[in-house]
């Protein structure tokens, strides 16, 4: 039997998760040279964190990572449309489409997934949104889940609060999406125009 080309791992379903978050911006506060970001701060470890958590069987990506934000941070969101580089085909392209990055408008898709290795309970994936507080976003006033506190930083506070290296790179990125939208700028990343 031949040996594909690619290497590849199988994960059976009770060894791997999927997690979805998302980068809150405040958008209210965009005009200024201030980006304000959504951050958690857990009580008990003292670590600062993106919101995120478990996909719940039968949600999509979008719901998983807006409930999680609101049940972490208290605040309602709107995930972003972005000017996004992407290998996934538009719902128009033939079935054969190439498989290269391409650049949309408008797609609420997540800008990074991140993949953790849990050793022997498999792995974690984690997807990545940007979105918005909504206008009606603060009322739950920050009263997340009890063992997060939630606060809202300048986007370079943040990036030097965020505990894991990991964390401040979605976080870089995300504010780079951002920056382009509010200027209506394209710029490459990766070898690719956005």
């Amino acid at each position: 039997m031949a040996e594909h080309r690619w290497k590849s791992t199988l994960y059976s379903s009770d060894l791997y998760v999927e997690a979805c978050g998302a980068i809150v911006f405040d958008m209210a506060a965009m005009p200024s040279s201030k980006k304000k970001v959504c951050l958690l701060h857990l009580t008990k470890t003292g670590e600062w964190v993106l919101p995120k958590g478990r996909r719940n069987c039968h949600e999509t990506r979008q719901e998983a990572a807006r409930r999680e934000v609101r049940e972490e941070s208290g605040y309602g969101i709107a995930l972003l449309p972005l000017t996004l580089a992407t290998r996934a085909p538009s719902a128009t392209e033939p079935h054969d489409v190439k498989d290269v990055a391409r650049v949309y408008d408008d797609v609420v898709e997540p800008f990074m997934l991140d993949v953790r290795d849990l050793g022997k309970k498999g792995v974690k994936l984690v997807w990545w949104f940007v979105a918005e507080l909504e206008p009606d976003g603060l009322d739950g006033k920050g009263k997340g889940e009890d063992q997060f506190r939630a606060e809202w930083l300048d986007a370079r506070d943040a990036l030097m609060r965020l505990t894991f290296q990991k964390d401040r790179d979605v976080l870089l990125r995300a504010v780079e999406l951002v920056e382009c939208m509010g200027n209506g700028l394209r710029h490459v990343t990766n070898g690719v125009s956005i």
